[in-house]
């Protein structure tokens, strides 16, 4: 099979490589995939670069933890049924050497999700982490029906599904903060009643104007070092920061405007979700999947043998939406 892998971090084109390697085949409690769509994530794109840890836990790494295929092998212990099913994937890279750049991929049957039929692969390559990071940070601690949401970033990758989940759990009231008016565009279809410019001057000033000088109740943050002023100068005193980003590894935070205003705030990795809280998100958003409520936002697809283009546009920031690369041959 055709494969992208690195053996060790750095820049794209000079560590990432395709090449044939021999096709796995699926163990017990397994699913091997045939995979049609890999979806790039800035964590995909942190690993290879080394961002977080430049030793290498394994000694040749195949990238990718979100994917979508059809079955095409099931190891012992998984009903026969499954062959054949179009499904996406999680975790398919998490603590393991081999994702979804790949034209085959093994892992845990668990980890391959029905994918409705009227649902492309690309989208279902966009499910494992946006997608539940979206909707996990708006149904987390009691959820937002009647609330005010402030979306950070409401028109990226997981933005574009924070703002529809949002809306579709209940909230009264979706802001979005975006950095230019094509994102605001997006961020306002997506259901956004409101998108701000957060680069702009009055900023803040903008979130309390349509909040009626309320504030929001609950914030989806995507990068907490560089928000973290603007964000306790919209919330609402007792008001929740559900943070899933950072773009620095270290931040400091104001104590004496936290405790006045009696900040709640959460953090959350989606890899590490309980089995309890996925099996939530898992199951509602699939009954919005197959009731056609979700937008699926893909920025550009590339080829396999383009791989470390796809990672380079990833890591500049200039995508506007979800990178897919096409695993399937023909």
């Amino acid at each position: 099979m055709q494969a992208a892998f690195y053996e060790s971090t750095g820049a794209a084109h000079e560590v990432l490589h395709v090449a044939a390697l021999e096709k796995p085949s699926a163990g017990p409690g397994e699913v091997r995939v045939r995979v049609a769509c890999s979806g790039v994530n800035p964590s995909d794109v942190k690993s290879r670069a080394g961002l977080r840890n430049k030793v290498l836990p394994f000694h040749r790494i195949i990238p990718h933890s979100d994917g979508a295929g059809v079955v095409d092998q099931v190891g012992e212990g998984v009903q026969s049924p499954r062959l054949g099913e179009r499904v996406w994937l999680w975790n398919a890279a998490w603590k393991r050497p081999c994702g979804t750049a790949a034209e085959y991929v093994v892992l845990p049957a668990a980890q391959a999700v029905p994918l409705p039929e009227q649902v492309g692969f690309d989208a279902g390559a966009c499910l494992g982490i946006p997608a539940l990071t979206a909707y996990h940070a708006v149904a987390v601690d009691g959820g937002v029906t009647g609330k005010s949401v402030l979306v950070a970033g409401g028109a990226g990758a997981v933005g574009h599904y924070a703002v529809q989940v949002a809306r579709l759990l209940g909230a009264r009231q979706v802001l979005a903060t975006v950095s230019s008016e094509a994102k605001a565009a997006l961020a306002t279809k997506a259901g956004a009643d409101v998108a701000i410019d957060y680069k702009a001057d009055g900023a803040a000033e903008r979130v309390r104007q349509a909040t009626g000088g309320e504030g929001v109740d609950r914030i989806i943050e995507v990068d907490i070092a560089a928000n973290s002023a603007l964000d306790l100068q919209v919330l609402k005193p007792s008001g929740d920061v559900v943070v899933y980003g950072s773009g620095a590894g270290e931040f400091s935070l104001p104590f004496f405007p936290l405790i006045v205003q009696q900040v709640r705030m959460r953090f959350f990795i989606v890899y590490e979700l309980a089995s309890a809280e996925r099996a939530q998100a898992i199951r509602h958003l699939d009954a919005l999947l197959r009731a056609g409520r979700l937008q699926h936002n893909i920025a550009q697809h590339f080829p396999l043998t383009r791989i470390a283009d796809a990672h380079e546009l990833v890591e500049s920031g200039r995508a506007v939406g979800n990178v897919v690369v096409d695993c399937a041959r023909g």
